[in-house]
């Protein structure tokens, strides 16, 4: 059988604890590789590494830096269909989501080419006399990645690239269940030039990830996955004196006015619901229909949801793939089976479905569940499958204030034509990121991604400007030197004396 093992000083090492997890197909059911699980031990290597190449890597120049990431940037472009085929076999996501997912990542490192604008600093010369103030931004160290199982590519480019382009080198600990997209990109990093140490990958579960929050070399950590374990994250390692940003989870709105294109609304509604599977913290999960507009947008969801192609990743005809384990598929149905006795109407039941040939695989069809009651499981929870909700709404006060009071604030969008409605939504929506007419408004690579509420913990956001500040400590240097006409008496630079 395969083996994943650790990336460690510009080479594989071998997992040394004895300890592996399964990686499954999970179109398949089938267990295909073995990923080596990190001891404590095995982390400490990786960030004695990291510590050590931080040395030269920190003082660096910019150019040769940027040079480095240029490389790689051509070395991804080149390489995105191997990227993808390794996230379809281990994801399960559709080989054309695989390959979006790599060109979302490949926007964080085109921001990190041209970090050299982004940490230029400030100078106020005279502030006083001959006294002069300069702000510069300097890289913390040795920081650290945590990622999720859901995008294997985007999110580990969504933060070493940065760490890296900022001077910090990074210890990446990605997802067990999709391991080796990770190894691929740590592989193409060090063909393009990145020095040894500089970025080193370490698999392992919940001891690898106590052992990176507990570490005294670790100055940062950057984590996106659920709530619980954000917050988990973000205690453990603030309590350890690190900074942190740690994005949780969702429950992403749509609010759709009775002025809105429902036809549009439908298909925005289909596609940010049940892409990839609805294994994305940026899925829309429940619709706000506001009015007389719910019936009929509903049908128009269900008659487009109906149509949806679901299969193996690797089949060019697949719109939809399987979710990632049986356990999580058996999860995301339970919410499905249990809606009627919570007072919603089951519009579509996905929970029977089976792909021929593939019975084994972990399927599962789509779901839409109509006049969700807000106190209900399938309301209340991030479900992270397809399963998409409607809530009913008189008025756009009343679709406001039922979004504003969820826990989670990471995305939101509205659906109108009123462009006086959009301006207020996106005024009072707590929310960290809204979409006008856009359903999923993941923000492109120079703005940063974030949410509000139980959706991030700590203060920055990840990439763009935040993730720049997040991978560097700022320093104000204040300088007076003397004027050269009052150099010490023997000593003549050649400049004239006043007298």
């Amino acid at each position: 059988m395969k083996t994943v093992n650790h990336w460690i000083g510009g080479k594989t090492v071998e997992g040394a604890s004895g300890n592996y997890g399964p990686v499954t197909d999970p179109a398949t059911g089938q267990v295909t590789t073995q990923v080596a699980l990190a001891s404590a031990d095995e982390v400490d290597a990786a960030v004695r590494v990291a510590k050590e190449a931080f040395q030269s890597w920190g003082q660096s120049s910019l150019a040769a830096r940027t040079k480095v990431l240029f490389a790689y940037r051509a070395l991804l472009d080149a390489n995105r269909d191997a990227i993808a085929e390794l996230i379809v076999a281990e994801h399960g996501k559709v080989h054309s989501d695989a390959l979006g997912e790599v060109a979302r990542g490949l926007e964080i490192v085109e921001l990190a080419c041209g970090i050299t604008t982004q940490l230029k600093g400030e100078l106020s010369t005279s502030v006083s006399n001959r006294v002069d103030v300069a702000a510069i931004r300097q890289p913390l160290g040795v920081v650290a990645g945590i990622t999720p199982f859901n995008f294997p590519a985007m999110v580990p480019m969504w933060m070493f690239p940065l760490a890296v382009a900022c001077g910090n080198t990074f210890v990446l600990k990605p997802s067990e269940k999709d391991p080796s997209a990770a190894n691929k990109l740590a592989e193409l990093a060090s063909e393009a030039g990145l020095p040894d140490g500089v970025l080193n990958v370490v698999h392992g579960d919940k001891v690898a990830v106590d052992a990176l929050l507990s570490h005294p070399d670790v100055a940062a950590v950057s984590f996106v996955g659920s709530t619980p374990i954000a917050r988990y994250i973000h205690t453990t390692a603030s309590a350890n004196g690190k900074r942190v940003q740690a994005l949780g989870g969702a429950k992403n709105h749509m609010l759709v006015l009775p002025d809105a294109d429902l036809d549009a609304a439908a298909d925005a509604a289909v596609s940010a619901a049940y892409g990839s599977a609805g294994e994305r913290c940026m899925a829309i999960s429940a619709v706000v229909a506001v009015g007389a507009i719910g019936d009929a947008l509903v049908e128009k969801i269900r008659e487009r949801a109906e149509k949806i192609k679901i299969g193996p990743g690797n089949d060019p005809a697949s719109e939809m793939g399987p979710l990632i384990t049986k356990a999580h598929r058996d999860k995301v149905a339970s919410y499905v089976h249990g809606a009627a006795a919570q007072g919603a109407d089951v519009v579509l039941d996905g929970t029977g479905h089976t792909v021929e040939g593939f019975e084994d695989g972990h399927w599962i069809g789509l779901s839409l569940l109509d006049n969700v009651k807000t106190d209900s499981d399938a309301y209340r929870d991030e479900i992270f499958g397809p399963v998409l909700c409607v809530l009913r709404a008189e008025t756009y006060e009343e679709g406001v204030a039922l979004i504003n009071a969820s826990p989670f604030g990471n995305g939101t969008a509205i659906f109108t034509r009123d462009g006086g409605a959009a301006r207020r939504f996106q005024l009072e929506i707590e929310a960290g990121m809204v979409g006008v007419n856009v359903p999923i408004p993941v923000p492109v690579g120079y703005h940063s991604f974030g949410g509000w509420k139980d959706s991030l913990f700590g203060d920055h956001h990840i990439y763009g400007n935040d993730g720049i500040h997040f991978y560097t400590r700022g320093k104000v240097v204040t300088t007076r030197w003397p004027d050269p006409s009052e150099a010490p008496a023997g000593v003549d630079l050649g400049f004239p004396r006043n007298h």
